[in-house]
């Protein structure tokens, strides 16, 4: 802290006639156990049930004739639906790529420019030296070294499939 701020907090303490430890805290006292409180949690519950619902923290009423009271607000048919598997794209572009085949490859490194042109996305170059599936760190399209392909086909379980 500025000394500045020492001596305004000093001079605070004095006026409240404290003593400058009064405003440090010891690890002691973060430990402390928080006093009970006198209400209880089913005393809260009944409150907040009682109490109606506000537009807003500061407005009972709404402020614009267009808008919903906030008890009708989401309701309608644009929120009936919360089905995700009747929606008409359930799965995320991670599992959509998860899908996408192993693109072999005899190159120790491959270059990947997303398919290029302006839905592509900037060329760079991928290590296919490891036994492993190398991915894209744009588009996630994977590719793998030929020499592997037995390792790889070995293994229990590949997030991508490789045919």
């Amino acid at each position: 802290m500025a000394s500045s701020q020492l001596r305004s907090i000093g001079a605070f303490a004095r006026q409240l006639r404290l003593p400058r430890r009064a405003f440090t805290t010891t690890t002691r006292q973060l430990e402390a156990a928080v006093p009970a409180t006198s209400r209880t949690e089913t005393a809260l519950a009944e409150e907040s049930q009682t109490k109606p619902i506000e537009q807003a923290p500061n407005r009972v009423d709404v402020w614009s004739r267009s808008q919903k009271p906030r008890s009708n607000a989401m309701t309608g048919p644009r929120f009936e639906q919360t089905d995700f598997d009747l929606q008409p794209q359930p799965l995320s572009a991670m599992e959509m790529i998860h899908k996408e085949p192993v693109r072999w490859t005899h190159d120790r490194i491959v270059a990947c420019d997303g398919g290029g042109g302006p839905a592509g996305h900037p060329r760079i170059f991928i290590n296919t030296d490891k036994p492993e599936i190398a991915t894209c760190n744009y588009c996630g399209v994977p590719y793998a070294n030929e020499h592997h392909r037995k390792h790889l086909e070995s293994l229990p379980k590949t997030s991508y499939p490789l045919s």
